[in-house]
């Protein structure tokens, strides 16, 4: 079952057991994966289904992010949930410990120095990583690495 499918059947299921918060979170984004089927003119691979799911995740990360500088704590509430049912469609993330080897390892084979690599290392790493980590821990991750290259450098 792909996840399309799978997405579907979670709808009958919330709608069984009369789960109407993930019910609502679930028909947003089956609304937008249909959406997205109908432009296409075809069923959404489970990579277009995996792209839908991080861009609403990273929508609600966004509204959180402002609801909690706002102090709206009903929000921040609601947000968290939603946030939580749709993560449970990716796959599970790499841990930090492999992604600092996989950085390090870019960092040796571009043969990268200081901050002006800090792109070509991020294209590399996620061309390897791409479904498993968030880009923007790879971005802050890459960063951390290239500066303490640099602050290694001076001390030489």
């Amino acid at each position: 079952m792909n996840l399309y499918q799978q997405i579907q059947n979670d709808i009958k299921e919330a709608m069984k057991g009369k789960d109407l918060k993930t019910l609502g979170v679930l028909r947003v984004l089956f609304s937008s994966l249909k959406n997205k089927s109908i432009d296409l003119k075809r069923e959404l691979e489970d990579q277009e289904v995996l792209a839908a799911v991080r861009g609403d995740i990273k929508k609600l990360q966004d509204a959180l992010q402002d609801f909690e500088k706002a102090a709206r704590e009903d929000l921040v509430s609601k947000t968290s949930e939603e946030l939580a049912i749709l993560k449970t469609y990716l796959p599970p993330e790499m841990d930090e410990e492999e992604l600092r080897g996989i950085v390090k390892k870019k960092i040796t084979e571009l043969n990268a120095e200081d901050m002006k690599m800090v792109g070509k290392v991020i294209g590399a790493v996620m061309a390897d990583v791409r479904d498993k980590v968030d880009g923007s821990k790879v971005k802050k991750m890459v960063e951390e690495l290239l500066a303490t290259k640099k602050d290694e450098g001076k001390e030489d």
